[in-house]
């Protein structure tokens, strides 16, 4: 009789049961978690005799890392065949056919298991960020009838489907993972709930590579968010407590809040650069764009008129203290409101950085009261 594994095969006839157990529990182990994976190159056995069409020779690549996601696909004159295979995490695994690498403008094919070994697949067309403005059973792309299906086997979801395309259907794929155990049900009409998680990707069909466009890691977005948020939204209101309520410390106050405002302005016009790379066509992305680039003016005139400040005997130094003040104050309220919307148009970042500046917003704010009365006191 043939071993189970090479460690069963240690075991002899007088060992312990105890141990014969174990070896045979990690033996299974090892198989499900063997059978529960797939890798590029990797055959579809055990799912494509369930595939309506031949699934024997796709090119296959891995197309998201973090999430596990492969893509497998051919083409065989205008009829193009895809096999996206990733793990069942309860919802809803998609990937989408975009024009320019973002999601809204795109049509997209989603895919979740509904418990056996089947599932349901339809095509979405994305309209928008919300749920009701991604209808489902529209879209631009032309699948071919009867071959659109979800196989759940193993822990992963695979989803297969046709289409007809003259030409590659688009130049990006973006992938979109759903909230874990959150599945669309008819009684909802089969919207999408938000997903938990996106990628999207350049893809060279004939060769059969992929590149990173952007994702849900720390991608040109973040980094946008980071850096303009820390550079406006935090670092240029501390700099305005320090000239305000630190002038009794003298000339500390004056290089502390030069040197503050200094590297928030650098960090802050470096999220700038990073966010006109980004070209998002989102909602809401137009007016986060054009309040943004209304205080990063605000910011280099600030800069200007440090540059070009009068003595302080001078007789237009009030005139000049005035314009300071308040621009200066403006342009940083204008910051702080447009790190909301900026995290409202990227939903993909959820609440959390929302209510951890809303927080800091809070504390500054406390803490600008209590500094206030004890100047107001000390006067």
């Amino acid at each position: 009789m043939k071993p189970r594994s090479r460690s069963c095969s240690k075991i002899n006839n007088g060992g312990p049961l105890v141990l014969f157990v174990l070896c045979c529990l990690s033996s299974l182990v090892a198989v499900r978690s063997q059978s529960s994976s797939d890798s590029c190159p990797g055959s579809l056995a055990g799912v494509s005799n369930l595939i309506p069409f031949d699934s024997s020779n796709l090119t296959c690549f891995d197309a998201w890392s973090n999430e596990n996601f492969i893509v497998r696909y051919a083409r065989s004159g205008s009829t193009w065949s895809f096999v996206v295979s990733a793990p069942d995490k309860g919802g809803y695994a998609a990937i989408g056919f975009s024009p320019n690498g973002v999601m809204v403008g795109s049509s997209a094919v989603a895919g979740w298991s509904t418990g056996g070994a089947g599932g349901v697949a339809k095509q979405y067309k994305l309209d928008g960020m919300s749920s009701s403005s991604c209808p489902p059973d529209q879209g631009s792309l032309t699948l071919s009838p009867k071959t659109t299906l979800v196989i759940s086997q193993s822990s992963r979801i695979y989803l297969a489907f046709q289409l007809t395309s003259p030409s590659p259907p688009s130049r990006y794929l973006i992938y979109a993972v759903g909230p874990s155990n959150t599945k669309p049900s008819s009684s909802n009409g089969n919207l999408l709930s938000q997903h938990k998680s996106y990628h999207s990707a350049a893809v060279n069909f004939v060769a059969g590579t992929t590149s990173s466009s952007s994702s849900s890691g720390f991608d040109t977005k973040k980094w946008h968010g980071a850096m303009a948020g820390l550079g406006w939204g935090v670092m240029m209101p501390v700099g305005i407590a320090i000239a305000r309520y630190f002038k009794r410390h003298d000339p500390f106050w004056f290089y502390a809040h030069i040197s503050v405002q200094g590297v928030g302005f650098v960090v802050g016009v470096a999220g700038v650069a990073a966010g006109f790379k980004l070209n998002d066509d989102v909602p809401g992305a137009d007016t986060h764009q054009a309040v943004g680039i209304a205080v990063l003016v605000g910011g280099c005139l600030q800069v200007l008129a440090f540059l070009a400040r009068p003595a302080k005997e001078s007789k237009v130094r009030r005139y000049w203290n005035w314009y300071h003040h308040y621009v200066g104050r403006a342009a940083v309220v204008a910051a702080a409101a447009n790190v909301f919307v900026g995290l409202h148009v990227a939903r993909e970042d959820g609440n959390a950085a929302r209510v951890a500046y809303g927080a800091f917003l809070a504390v500054v704010a406390l803490v600008a009261v209590f500094l206030e009365v004890r100047l107001w006191r000390r006067s």
